[in-house]
């Protein structure tokens, strides 16, 4: 029973649509008719500025990070913790609260890390930003960091280098999240191959990308 309510809890923890309600409570503003039309942090970023993108940023974070937490603390054994976060991170991707209508699932999933092992979490995280200073895209440093991920989580227990042990529970579900990002990431793949993908105002954009305004 007390796993049944936590995978509920998860989803409906992952199903607060962070950037539509700040936009909405606070700005009088609907992301969905701006921007990117994501309701996620970076179009929060871009659309609403730094206060509501950094909020929205770390409540998405809390999103993966409590239910992963959450079932050492209640003392829930059985199932890998992972598992919890993965089922917010699906809230997140597919709210209830927003008609389904969700996030790229990054933050969320990187949230999840946090919780599960924070050092690989610090690892992924410096890697985001190193890739985000050399090419100025969220989006291309979330899609790398999704597929760095998948490699790491099959080498790393190997050398027991930050995971120490092979948990098939963990492969399996960054496989599957990696695999959500990178599909919830298709149009801007294609924004990056023909160079018009949007870039922060931040770091060297090697690969020359020049966004069309939106």
């Amino acid at each position: 029973m007390k796993i049944t309510l936590l995978i509920i809890f998860s989803y409906l923890l992952g199903s607060i649509p962070t950037g539509l309600w700040i936009g909405q409570g606070f700005y009088q503003t609907n992301l969905r008719e701006h921007g990117s039309g994501n309701t996620g942090t970076t179009n929060t970023f871009r659309i609403l500025g730094f206060k509501a993108g950094l909020a929205t940023l770390f409540i998405d974070i809390l999103k993966g990070t409590i239910p992963t937490i959450l079932p050492g603390i209640l003392g829930v054994t059985g199932l890998s913790p992972i598992v919890f976060g993965f089922f917010a991170v699906i809230g997140h991707t597919f709210p209830i609260f927003a008609n389904f209508k969700g996030g790229k699932a990054v933050a969320t999933s990187a949230g999840v890390v946090l919780g599960y092992s924070p050092l690989y979490f610090l690892l992924l995280a410096l890697l985001f930003v190193v890739i985000l200073y050399l090419y100025s895209m969220i989006s291309l440093a979330s899609i790398s960091l999704a597929i760095f991920a998948v490699i790491s989580v099959c080498v790393f227990p190997g050398f027991s280098f930050i995971l120490v042990r092979y948990d098939l529970f963990l492969i399996s579900i960054v496989g599957i999240l990696a695999s959500l990002i990178v599909y919830r990431h298709k149009d801007n793949i294609t924004r990056i191959r023909e160079h018009r993908e949007n870039v922060v105002p931040w770091g060297l954009n090697l690969s020359k990308q020049k966004p069309t305004q939106q």
